[in-house]
Order: structure tokens, then sequence, then C-alpha cells
């Protein structure tokens, strides 16, 4: 019997391959918790966005309105972290508020203010914080023309020291005076102390200058005081002040309690 002829047996039914089982098509699903999350986000970052909008024109505009500022003065509000996040805690970590040529009073200067744990519902309250305010040569200048008899219009920086040029009239002479003076903060206001004196072109101390000329240097030699008070609120006193490079930079410190005592947001008052 040949093979041909040969009857066909089926192969035992365990030996036969089976279907394959249908795959579940789990990529749909995936897609989807994809989009979900991705809406999330999306939803998220925007709540974002408009908080921290919100908060920052809020900011802004109730410095321009309490500081009686220019509608259009520059001031850059920034909030580290997630504002929501924050305002859910009820509290912002911190806030700096920064703006070129601030006005303040008859001078302008360029001032950061570092906030520090404002709580927005159990208050208003918040931690003591800081402010550097800097100054140009010509907005010194505009500080110190406010000084009476002060040279202002020689004024020049120097790091460490501010420079002005000056004269002494003795006899119907005319001596100049060249005089570096070093900035610092006593009391709460700005102290200028003569660091050194030429006359014409020659060094000369100040014992010396004091035989020549007697009480005519003691003008000269007694530095000047300058009062920050009438600029400012009495919650943000002086703490210390330095030139860098070419700017005079003041640090104040900003009192917490300035939110919620009228008295430390008054302006303060130069004897």
């Amino acid at each position: 019997m040949s093979a041909d002829t040969q009857p066909t047996v089926p192969f035992p039914e365990e030996w036969q391959e089976q279907d394959a089982a249908p795959r579940r098509r789990r990529w749909p699903w995936l897609i989807a918790v994809l989009a979900v999350l991705a809406l999330a986000a999306a939803a998220w970052f925007a709540g974002e966005w408009i908080a921290r909008d919100l908060i920052t024109k809020g900011v802004r505009q109730q410095i321009v309105t309490r500081l009686d500022l220019a509608a259009d003065q520059e001031i850059d509000v920034q909030i580290p972290g997630s504002v929501l996040w924050q305002l859910a805690a009820g509290s912002i970590d911190d806030v700096r508020l920064s703006s070129d040529d601030l006005r303040l009073g008859d001078v302008s200067a360029d001032v950061v203010v570092d906030l520090h744990d404002v709580a927005l519902w159990d208050g208003p309250t918040m931690a003591d914080g800081a402010a550097t305010v800097s100054l140009g040569a010509d907005q010194l200048r505009a500080l110190l023309a406010t000084v009476d008899g002060f040279p202002a219009d020689t004024v020049g920086i120097a790091a460490p020291d501010i420079t002005v040029s000056t004269e002494l009239s003795f006899f119907g002479a005319a001596f100049p005076l060249g005089i570096a003076l070093t900035p610092s903060a006593v009391d709460g206001d700005l102290l200028l102390t003569p660091a050194s004196i030429r006359l014409g072109d020659a060094d000369i101390t100040a014992d010396a200058l004091r035989d020549r000329f007697g009480a005519l240097a003691d003008p000269v030699l007694g530095g000047y005081r300058v009062c920050l008070a009438e600029y400012l609120p009495v919650g943000v006193p002086l703490q210390a002040v330095r030139v860098t490079a070419d700017r005079l930079v003041a640090d104040f410190a900003v009192r917490g309690s300035i939110l919620t005592d009228a008295a430390e947001r008054a302006k303060g008052v130069c004897a």
C-alpha cells in the first residue's frame, strides 16, 4: 500500500495547533489615560497662570495706589514656586518686588524688596523682610541736593567712597578741596564721613587742614548727615550703606508689623 493510498488519520486533538487567543487592545486605554492626564495638567497650568497673573497684578496695583505712583510705573513681582499650592496653604512663602527709577518723594532710586511668609487668610501678616535701594550718580546728586550747603553737583562715586569737590575761602583767596566721603548708617540716617582730603593737588590730613584754616574747616571735617526718614515708612529703617562699583547701595529692614500697624506705615519725620 502506497503512501498515497494510506488512509489519513488526524493528529490527536492535543497535538493540533490551537487558535491564538484574541489579544486585548490595551492601547486605547493607555491613550485615554494620557489624554486625561494631559487635560489635568493643562487645567493645572491654566489655573496656575491665572492665579499668578491675578496676584501679581493685584500686588502691583496696591503698590501704585498706596505709594501714589504713576500708573505706568514698572514694577516686577516675582513669586517663586507654585502659586496655587501656596494659596491653598494660605501663605505666600516669598515675594520679590523690584522697580527701577522708583519715585520716593523728590528723588528716585532702584528698589528691590523681599517679603517672607505673607499670610493671606489669617491676617494679612508677614515675617520681617528686607529692602535694597541703590542709586547711581545722578540719583545720588538729586538726593544730596536736598542737604543745605552740600556741593551736590560735584558728587561722584569711586568705591568704596563718594567724592565731592568744594573750596574754602580765606582772606579773599579760594582754596580747592577734594574730599572722599565714606558712607555709613547711624540711627537711621546716612552719614558721610571724610576719609581723605586733597588741598589743591596735595593730600592733607584733617588736623593739618584745621591748623591752616581753623573753624572754616569744621563744616568739611564734620561730615554730612542725610535724613532719609521722610522718604520711607517708619517700619522700613536704614540698616547699612555701602558703595559698590558705581552705585550707592542702602539696606533697609522691613518690619512684619508694617502690615498691621498704621504707625509703621506712616512716613518718618526729619528733625
